[in-house]
């Protein structure tokens, strides 16, 4: 049985994490998992006791096969005939490439209010360089995880 805890015992830690020659969605489920906080035996799920992910490198990020340009991404606007589409590689060239990753971890989190503030917890940067050193983030070598993280391509 897990237990419950409170909010001020809820104790939020920073992860780093390289997102070179990384596949999508591996990095995707993964990082998920790290803002919903199911890393941790206090997992509960009505409550955000997730951690910080402060992910670098995002525009070395890969997918595997021909999913970069065949992927397709929708929204609509809610009008008639408002249906917008758009590919990781219209995404890239327009210097959105942090919003690749982050649409895949959106989906993956359920959706609702909750799920926005554990959003706002994910911090993505194109370079190595980020702002959170002070917070002293825990390197998380992914690509080490499991040889499938690498993409080859």
């Amino acid at each position: 049985m897990t237990p419950f805890i409170k909010k001020k015992e809820i104790k939020q830690d920073w992860y780093l994490i390289n997102a070179e020659n990384t596949a999508v969605g591996r990095l995707a489920a993964f990082i998920s998992k790290l803002l919903r906080g199911k890393n941790k035996p206090t997992y509960n799920p009505h409550m955000d006791n997730g951690d910080y992910v402060v992910v670098t490198n995002i525009d070395k990020i890969k997918f595997s096969g021909k999913k970069f340009i065949n992927k397709k991404y929708y929204r609509h606007t809610g009008h008639p005939g408002g249906i917008k589409v758009s590919t990781p590689l219209t995404l890239s060239e327009k210097n959105k490439s942090q919003d690749i990753l982050k649409l895949a971890v959106k989906r993956m989190l359920p959706g609702g209010p909750l799920a926005k503030k554990q959003m706002t917890k994910l911090k993505i940067y194109k370079g190595m360089t980020h702002p959170h050193v002070n917070q002293n983030p825990k390197l998380i070598d992914f690509n080490k995880q499991n040889k499938k993280n690498i993409v080859k391509n």
